[in-house]
């Protein structure tokens, strides 16, 4: 039976799966290329009783709850600061909404006593064998796994190395992304505050665990552009060039953002994957389906490394039954919800002062925004098996 697995990725998805492959009597070992786990970071949310049943089941959703942000109000305003539109904190937030990072410390955790965690380290060749996958890595001693799982996000390095190039899954969705930390001088408190122009959001939030900070999130249209993505300077300096010239508290931030240690920056993009898996290598979360922002992905990911692992199994070793079975119950669900992800940045920043006009007229008006929420709940929910009671009745 396939026992030894290799997951690449220690962010949401890969821990998730880990937490369940060793509940089920895998081996699992995580592989993660930053040397901890990152901390703090956007927030990310989960809606409907799907993703709350799968963090029931994994025993911490009221940890979770404990943590909560308690949601992110959104309010968007004019060039002088008056008011255009005011979004509730359950738009974004969903029913738990938690910080990126302690929803990672949290299934980290939990995953620790039945997992092996190497940091600061990255896959550099994958060999399958009649046996099993032969792994060399790029600081750590080459060892061979029964399989191996991509839980590395929409930049996949285990997708790039067994499936192909990332231009052949990865499509540019027209946008730009970027966030970062800065000092809370506006003295802002829970939720954010956004300026928009044709094409470009500039907002600003303070931080849910520390008063004195606040962080700033920009989105702006832009053709797919070539820079060096360790490159922290050109992608400032492409930041810059945006928004220069626009007004409201524009200037200050993109201040902060030249003094900036670290910052976020990513295109806006979705990565469609005709197959997940290939022999006994598969993908888990945002490396087969996922979008960049808005796309449920954190959600989206817990539940299909539920139903991975369940399905691994009950398979009793047959891998590809496995793939096949996981991958037909989860593709049409994760499909539906990355739907979301193709019109955030049209949302964010829409392209015309006619769209943004629209954007704030239907948006305030309640019964317009209960649908919205409405159709999030249906989108997010999906039967899925238990797999506990059926692993239970086999062993009898």
């Amino acid at each position: 039976m396939s026992k030894n697995v290799l997951i690449s990725g220690a962010s949401i998805a890969g821990p998730a799966l880990a937490y369940w492959l060793g509940r089920y009597g895998f081996q699992p070992t995580v592989v993660e290329l930053a040397p901890a786990l990152r901390d703090g970071g956007q927030a990310v949310d989960f809606r409907g009783e799907t993703h709350l049943t799968v963090l029931e089941h994994m025993g911490v959703l009221a940890e979770l709850r404990r943590i909560q942000t308690g949601g992110s109000p959104m309010r968007f305003v004019d060039e002088h600061g008056r008011p255009l539109l005011n979004l509730p904190a359950e738009f974004a937030g969903g029913d738990v909404e938690v910080l990126r990072g302690d929803l990672a410390r949290v299934l980290y955790e939990r995953s620790r006593p039945h997992t092996e965690y190497i940091f600061g380290d990255s896959i550099t060749s994958l060999t399958e064998t009649a046996g099993g996958v032969q792994v060399t890595f790029r600081h750590s001693a080459p060892r061979e796994f029964d399989l191996v799982i991509g839980a590395d996000g929409l930049h996949s390095n285990v997708r790039r190395l067994a499936f192909g190039p990332e231009e052949s899954f990865v499509r540019h969705l027209g946008y730009y992304a970027a966030t970062w930390q800065l000092p809370n001088d506006l003295g802002l408190g829970r939720g954010s505050v956004g300026y928009n122009t044709p094409g470009r959001l500039a907002s600003i939030g303070g931080d849910h665990r520390d008063a004195a900070k606040a962080r700033a999130f920009f989105v702006f249209a832009s053709p797919q552009a070539t820079y060096d993505r360790h490159d922290l300077e050109q992608q400032k300096a492409l930041i810059i060039k945006a928004f220069a010239g626009l007004r409201w508290e524009v200037p200050r931030l993109l201040d902060s953002l030249r003094e900036a240690p670290e910052l976020y920056f990513d295109s806006i993009s979705r990565a469609d994957v005709h197959a997940w898996s290939a022999g006994r290598i598969g993908l888990v979360g945002d490396a087969a389906c996922g979008a960049t922002i808005g796309g449920m992905g954190t959600g989206t990911g817990v539940v299909a490394a539920y139903v991975l692992a369940g399905e691994l199994a009950l398979a009793n070793g047959d891998h590809r039954a496995a793939f096949t079975r996981y991958e037909d119950a989860m593709r049409g669900y994760a499909q539906g919800c990355q739907k979301g992800g193709s019109r955030t940045g049209k949302f964010l920043a829409p392209g015309t002062t006619i769209g943004l006009r629209i954007r704030n007229g239907l948006l305030s008006r309640r019964s317009f925004l209960n649908w919205m929420l409405k159709e999030g709940q249906k989108i997010s929910a999906i039967g899925l098996p238990d797999y506990r009671s059926q692993l239970s009745q086999l062993s009898k």
